[in-house]
């Protein structure tokens, strides 16, 4: 569900209350407005009345004259009372028609006259009251439009600072260090507490990142020096005449660990260094004359076993990249496919895309298995079914934009799909 933004949060709440607080001002204005209105007319209307029946008790012959606004009716007079009023009730009536014109009337009751009526036309009053009304309702009309306006006005001043401050935390990429975020002059004391916040964690952040590349460039140069001495030590002995089987068995499983793990090692000084230094040992590369080097220095890992690698198709395709990385990544995709195999032939080719692809005839994996090696490959994860190193090779993808893609079935073997389209010229 999609959250509103905070303007129009605080902009609907602006709203809600403008109304309500119209609604009860009107409605006040409205009550008082009425209640004064009956008050005025009550006392005017009754002093007219009590004058008009006491002049007519001293004088029986004492007549009334109707004015423009006001009008006598009694019963004991010749015309009498007009339809439209003889159904009152004694007391004030506001808002009675008659003859068109709108009226306010006072009944009473009297022991001698019987029932007497004042009215008085307000008809004029009534014109006045609807178009102070009228431009009272317009009025608070534009006041809520111009509140509205310049709350929305004051809410793009107050959201702008925010709003930048959110866009320089998206731009802030993982592989650059000394990165900070700004607070603009409008901002408020709130934003500094939320940019130093950020700043702190991105200063502890960095701090980690360079350790964790620290330990792991102090490891791998200090794991180099014996593994480069194991490695030595087992190609020497390998080449003594007279070997017994079983131990040039076992001496061919010690060289290709040590090989694996210095692999391994050049692949971790890789992820040490950050995306902009990694880029920058990038040179062009032709990936047709690399790759058989590549299968010449994993022949070794065939040994014993009834298994061949063919490049079947070799495009001329050039790209730039770190030799290093390329070799690696390869080197590793061909690896598993070799350790996982035990007869067959292993096919490797190469598009003018500088997409690799590498299919051996190998154990295979089930669709559950292929999934869990791309999340364990997203998590950092390491699995020794999926190969030594192929977690590293997705981070490495991730460093130089590739994409590597595996596709594998139960005893149908795997096919790796390698593309460095991203780094052609």
């Amino acid at each position: 569900m999609k959250r509103r933004t905070l303007r129009r949060k605080l902009l609907g709440w602006l709203a809600s209350y403008l109304a309500l607080l119209t609604l009860v001002v009107f409605s006040a204005a409205n009550y008082v407005h009425e209640r004064a209105e009956h008050s005025v007319w009550r006392a005017l209307l009754n002093s007219e009345l009590d004058s008009v029946i006491a002049n007519k008790r001293v004088d029986p012959d004492y007549r009334w004259q109707d004015s423009d606004t006001l009008h006598f009716f009694s019963e004991h007079d010749a015309h009498g009372i007009p339809d439209v009023l003889a159904h009152l009730m004694p007391g004030l009536h506001d808002g009675v028609w008659l003859e068109g014109h709108r009226s306010a009337v006072m009944v009473r009751e009297t022991s001698d006259f019987g029932r007497a009526m004042l009215v008085l036309d307000i008809t004029d009053f009534a014109d006045l009251e609807h178009f102070i009304t009228r431009w009272a309702v317009l009025a608070g009309i534009a006041m809520a439009i111009v509140t509205l306006l310049m709350a929305w006005v004051g809410m793009n001043r107050l959201v702008r600072p925010l709003v930048g401050l959110a866009d320089d935390i998206a731009g802030l990429q993982p592989e650059r260090s000394g990165q900070r975020v700004q607070v603009t002059a409008r901002g408020s004391a709130e934003m500094e507490v939320i940019a130093d916040s950020v700043n702190d964690y991105l200063e502890r952040n960095e701090r980690f990142v360079e350790r964790e590349r620290a330990f792991i460039s102090t490891a791998s140069h200090e794991l180099r020096t014996p593994i480069a001495v194991i490695t030595g030590a087992a190609e020497l002995a390998l080449e003594q005449a007279g070997l017994p089987p079983r131990a040039r068995q076992q001496l061919q499983r010690v060289r290709s660990t040590a090989s694996s793990m210095e692999q391994l090692i050049q692949l971790m000084l890789l992820l040490a260094r950050e995306p902009a230094r990694l880029a920058a040992l990038s040179e062009p590369l032709a990936l047709e004359q690399l790759l058989p080097e590549i299968v010449a220095d994993h022949a070794y890992l065939a040994g014993g076993k009834e298994l061949s690698v063919q490049v079947t198709e070799s495009a001329p395709c050039t790209i730039v990249a770190p030799v290093g990385v390329v070799q690696a990544a390869v080197g590793n995709l061909l690896r598993n496919a070799m350790e996982n195999s035990d007869r067959g032939v292993i096919r490797m080719s190469l598009t003018p895309r500088a997409v690799v692809t590498i299919e051996d005839p190998g154990h295979g994996m089930s669709p559950e298995e292929v999934a869990a090696a791309y999340a364990k490959i997203a998590r950092g994860e390491r699995n020794m079914r999926t190969g030594i190193g192929l977690d590293l090779i997705g981070r490495l993808c991730e460093h130089l934009g590739w994409k590597l893609d595996i596709h594998s079935g139960p005893e149908r073997g795997t096919r790796v799909t390698l593309d460095m389209g991203a780094s052609l010229p």
